[in-house]
């Protein structure tokens, strides 16, 4: 069954592009799953914040969370590179990639259900406190939790495909074996002291070597929402994740 919902997805991802008319591309996602009962969840509540979520708030009967990234094409992330603002390439990507996730896990549903299981749909994102900035679902801390990669001093998700790309996890009542989660670190600067390019990235000095100030971060990102504002709400920056050695590997590797 986990082979099933795997190709299931990268199949979806596959076709959307021309069934949809959209501008953005992608490559071939990564699936990772994760035990509902694994006691890292739990400890979210610490990590983040007492508010955020378990899986069984979602689904009482939740057995295994689905997750998955979906890595932007190059074009993608090459044309986010130069100048302070994000690029419009980049904007509608976030845009067009969210509702994506929204679609995907729409038929992800429909899939289950089909096979008589349950499953519960959560936005890919505003899904958050807009004075603490802290999500009561953390699509990247519980895709963590499945082994779908590990966090970057850019605090992004570094997967085996980079941290350029979009999060995105369905709970379940379907029991499904969980993904293996290994002990290495995927950031260069964690695993070795030997970068600190995503720091040099950022443009509004919101992100340190020891510190992370997420309203000069959310700052930038409003900023570019009210230049990209005919395009919906595009609240996003992503200049620490292009051009450095995590934007589409696991550098590590």
């Amino acid at each position: 069954m986990k082979k099933q919902i795997e190709d299931l997805i990268k199949e979806y991802v596959r076709k959307y592009p021309e069934e949809k008319s959209v501008k953005t591309r992608w490559k071939e996602p990564i699936v990772a799953f994760a035990d509902a009962g694994d006691e890292m969840f739990k400890k979210l509540k610490e990590v983040i914040s007492p508010s955020h979520a378990l899986p069984e708030d979602f689904l009482p009967d939740a057995r295994t969370i689905i997750t998955y990234f979906l890595p932007f094409a190059d074009f993608v992330v090459k044309s986010n590179i130069e100048g302070r603002v994000s690029s419009r390439i980049w904007a509608i990507a976030y845009i067009e990639t969210n509702q994506l996730i929204a679609d995907l896990n729409k038929y992800i549903q429909k899939q289950l259900r089909q096979s008589r299981y349950n499953s519960t749909i959560i936005p890919a994102t505003h899904n958050f406190d807009e004075q603490k900035l802290i999500s009561d679902w953390s699509h990247r801390h519980v895709a963590y939790i499945a082994g779908l990669g590990k966090f970057g001093l850019n605090n992004m998700l570094i997967t085996d495909k980079g941290c350029c790309g979009r999060i995105g996890s369905i709970v379940t009542n379907l029991k499904l074996e969980p993904t293996i989660r290994d002990d290495k670190e995927y950031c260069l600067y964690k695993a070795r002291g030997t970068c600190n390019r995503c720091v040099e990235r950022c443009v509004n000095d919101a992100l340190k070597i020891s510190s992370f100030n997420r309203q000069k971060c959310y700052e930038m990102c409003l900023s570019n929402a009210e230049i990209y504002s005919d395009l919906g709400l595009a609240d996003v920056c992503g200049k620490c994740l292009v051009n450095v050695p995590c934007s589409v590997t696991n550098p590590v590797k």
